[in-house]
């Protein structure tokens, strides 16, 4: 039989299988799903399949094992390292996880929320309100983004100080295996010695050991209330001191601390002509910081916010700061932060990099590398902002005034991103903090990453999918 014959077959078979509203090969069907939303990564697709359900997907996914057709999985499109876009043979299927957006269970007692893959992270925050609970992991993407995408990458957000990435908040997983078969692991268990954790295995696999089809995630109570500060400062440095003070001042209250340069704060607003400045005079740097209450320390929150930004003045940490009115005000602060990639996006092409590097040396890092960079390419301005508390920043390359966007990150950004990860890892760092791989990354990786661990890597790889068909060419260096 001929390939020809081989597609031919699958596609009858397949659309038999998931009927018309779940495959189609219609190109303008296709189309918006086989671009990143960055606009960086486009590719060709065989199809486009969107099953109901998990016992759909293993079906599926039997039958691409048998005619030997690769898959990438897709949730939100919203990723940032190209990890959902496929390449331009147009030989795989893109299988979309967004009909699978049902929540089949929810319990208070246990505070848990058992959920699809394709279920929009604010869709889950709203369910969770409405029984008075929370999730613990917010980002800019919320409005997109699905728990199986946010799985699949181990996402962070700006809520990880606290409660940490996504990891943290999976109780229980469902995933369908290269194989078809399906492991359910949903049932949240305190204690398990049942061998390796499979379920963390799966976590940040980017799709390349298992499609996630549904998920059981940990909810915590909601908060009382929250108070919000803007606080402006010289450097970066103080910006470390302020978090240590923040930290020792506040302990558990502490929910969020965010950072942002001067150049970010003026893009953004120069993105939102209806924002503001939260503080009169402009400052090299800004400090976002929530503060969150319960019930028996909602009371108390306020004077210990205004006393903290007090000391911090006292002490010269802080040039500046106020604190938000009410709610509106938070999120008009909060939109600041959230805004700054399409601000940055709408200037002209810059290389991004999300980067880690130990906590403790993240300003000292940027204070040196910054203007590293920027004599080694001229014209290009580098900045940083983001979860300093993580030690993760996303630091970012903007381009020389007239660069050609797709030219100028195919040649010279090539290069900088090069150099920019060669020096995170002689700090110690990674590559890759929140983002995930992709194919963005896999070359670096794969040029940087510990031979031991590529190792590893590439032999559950070959363990779990000897035919190499799940999310090809992402994550794994070294592999088709």
């Amino acid at each position: 039989m001929t390939d020809l014959q081989t597609t031919d077959e699958f596609i009858a078979q397949a659309s038999q299988m998931l009927g018309q509203r779940g495959f189609t090969t219609d190109t303008d069907t296709m189309q918006p799903w086989l671009t990143d939303w960055r606009g960086r990564y486009s590719g060709s697709a065989l199809a486009l399949a969107s099953p109901a359900n998990t016992d759909q997907v293993s079906d599926l996914v039997k039958l691409c094992a048998k005619h030997n057709i690769a898959i990438v999985p897709q949730g939100g499109n919203s990723g940032m390292s190209g990890g959902a876009t496929p390449d331009m043979t147009g030989t795989s299927i893109i299988l979309s996880l967004r009909r699978m957006n049902a929540i089949r269970q929810f319990d208070a007692d246990t505070r848990s929320i058992t959920c699809d893959a394709g279920v929009i992270l604010q869709h889950l925050h709203e369910a969770a309100e409405a029984e008075r609970l929370r999730f613990p992991l917010t980002l800019g993407g919320k409005g997109s983004a699905t728990i199986g995408g946010l799985i699949s990458t181990n996402a962070g957000g700006t809520q990880v100080l606290r409660h940490g990435t996504m990891r943290a908040q999976v109780m229980g997983l469902e995933a369908v295996l290269p194989d078809g078969q399906i492991f359910n692991s949903l049932t949240p268990l305190k204690k398990d010695n049942r061998g390796f954790d499979l379920k963390q295995l799966l976590i940040g696999s980017e799709g390349t050991l298992g499609i996630v089809t549904g998920a059981t995630l940990r909810l915590l109570p909601e908060i009382a209330g929250r108070c919000v500060l803007w606080a402006g400062l010289d450097s970066l440095i103080d910006a470390r001191k302020l978090l240590l003070a923040c930290e020792k001042m506040v302990g558990e209250r502490l929910e969020g601390f965010e950072v942002m340069p001067a150049h970010s704060l003026a893009a953004v607003l120069d993105h939102l002509p209806a924002a503001r400045s939260p503080l009169q005079s402009a400052h090299n740097w800004n400090a976002l910081i929530e503060l969150v209450g319960t019930e028996d320390t909602i009371a108390s929150l306020p004077d210990l916010a205004e006393n903290f930004l007090s000391i911090a003045l006292e002490k010269g940490i802080i040039s500046d700061a106020t604190i938000a009115a009410n709610e509106a005000q938070a999120e008009q602060f909060w939109l600041l932060r959230d805004s700054i990639s399409p601000a940055e996006r709408a200037i002209g092409p810059a290389m991004q990099h999300d980067i880690s590097v130990p906590v403790e040396r993240m300003a000292e890092f940027v204070t040196e590398t910054v203007p590293e960079v920027e004599s080694r390419f001229p014209g290009t301005t580098a900045i940083a902002f983001g979860h300093l508390g993580d030690g993760n920043v996303h630091y970012h390359v903007l381009a020389p005034a007239g660069a050609i966007r797709g030219m100028w990150e195919e040649n010279e950004g090539k290069e900088i991103s090069s150099f920019v990860h060669d020096l995170v890892t002689q700090w110690g760092g990674s590559i890759s903090a929140e983002h995930g791989i992709g194919q963005m990354k896999v070359m670096e990786l794969g040029r940087l990453g510990d031979p031991a661990s590529l190792s590893i890597l590439r032999s559950v790889k070959e363990a779990l999918d000897p035919q190499g068909l799940f999310n090809p060419g992402k994550l794994v260096p070294g592999t088709a």
